[in-house]
């Protein structure tokens, strides 16, 4: 039963990833310039607009994620080419990245920001591994040294030169992210501490020791007061801490305690069951605030459930997993096959706009958990 589950969700995610989506974000969704579009219309066409750097990092990884899944279609020449704008003209002076480009592809806003600094480096380390430039691995430790003033007092970092107070742990979510994929390919004890460092901030600050639930703004002291606002809870970023703790677990660096209590409240409150679909916004109390459904929560859905399967082999987990991308696969069913619909209201109408190219580090992301644990049952 359970290779069949997962199975024939395998095969169809990669017929899709593979057949549709990717040759048409290769093709409309890559520009001559060498960057990547950062939407397309809902008939499939891109637009001119200003580029964010986080964007370009982001399917640079996605590219080099379906070379290494074994897409045979030509992903390095658009990973390559997007990943050199990057290099050539998308850092500063103190190593770090600039905001974003024009729509001509050239620098615009040249401020730094602590998300955008996360993705780079995650775009680096994956371009490293798939291109075999280890050179790219030099450029990563300069980012890492960069960041080193943005260290705070409090723990983790400010957000740099853009963003504003209150403090997020989206952004450090991503830097552990990036920082692990760094350990993973160097070894390095630099990253290994930087994993550990935000890892110990979230398990000790992010998440609410009463509910469970992962809390998304903060006072300058990891502590909530009313000035931040109510607070927040967002499933989908539940989901997505626990991935990654059960990964850090598999690798001996902390175990699931906080992974099962995350999980269980973003289950309990933010799956709405009768669309199918993780919903984007609870509070600590398990109310929801806001009912709308994009995109990237189902795809944290889905491998949180998948880890926890490997971990487990509990049938529950499977059949989590099969729902998730079940809710998933309703936002690529679309009249031009390859782009997405982004947000799926309350009311089970869709919210009529371009498809951002953001998401498809989310979908390429979660299809190949499941691809790989697919693979891997079947093995």
């Amino acid at each position: 039963m359970a290779c069949c589950v997962l199975t024939s969700r395998a095969d169809e995610a990669r017929d899709w990833l593979f057949e549709i989506a990717a040759p048409l974000w290769s093709g409309a969704g890559w520009h001559a310039d060498g960057m990547f579009a950062e939407r397309l219309s809902p008939s499939g066409e891109p637009d001119r607009t200003v580029r964010r750097t986080r964007v370009q990092s982001r399917q640079v990884y996605a590219f080099c994620e379906l070379g290494r899944l074994g897409w045979t279609g030509d992903w390095r020449t658009p990973a390559e080419a997007a990943l050199q704008v990057l290099l050539d003209r998308g850092r500063r002076p103190d190593g770090l990245c600039i905001h974003t480009f024009s729509e001509d592809g050239e620098p615009a806003d040249t401020r730094a920001d602590l998300y955008d600094q996360a993705f780079f480096l995650f775009c680096l380390g994956h371009a490293a591994r798939a291109l075999a430039r280890p050179e790219l691995l030099d450029a990563a430790a300069e980012v890492r040294v960069g960041l080193q003033p943005w260290r705070h007092p409090a723990g983790g970092f400010t957000e740099g030169e853009i963003a504003p107070p209150p403090r997020r742990q989206n952004p450090h979510m991503h830097v552990l992210e990036a920082a692990s994929v760094l350990w993973d390919i160097t070894g390095l004890e630099a990253w290994r501490i930087l994993v550990e460092d935000i890892l110990t901030l979230c398990v000790h600050r992010f998440i609410d020791p009463a509910s469970g639930a992962l809390s998304e703004y903060f006072s300058e002291d990891w502590t909530w007061r009313p000035e931040v606002g109510p607070p927040v809870v967002e499933p989908g970023h539940c989901f997505e801490w626990a991935w990654l703790i059960e990964g850090l677990a598999e690798r001996g660096l902390t175990d699931c305690a906080a992974a099962e209590r995350l999980v269980g409240f973003a289950r309990s409150f933010g799956v709405d069951h009768k669309r199918g679909v993780a919903i984007n916004e609870i509070g600590l109390d398990g109310r929801i605030s806001d009912p709308t459904a994009r995109l990237w929560p189902q795809t944290e859905r889905l491998k949180a459930a998948l880890a926890r399967w490997r971990r487990t082999r509990a049938p529950a987990e499977l059949a989590e997993a099969a729902a998730a991308f079940d809710g998933l696969r309703r936002y690529w069913q679309t009249p031009t096959a390859g782009v997405w619909r982004d947000r799926l209201f309350a009311d089970g109408s869709w919210a009529q706009a371009p498809s951002p190219a953001s998401s498809f580090y989310h979908i390429v992301c979660g299809l190949s958990e499941l691809i790989q644990t697919a693979e891997a049952q079947d093995a």
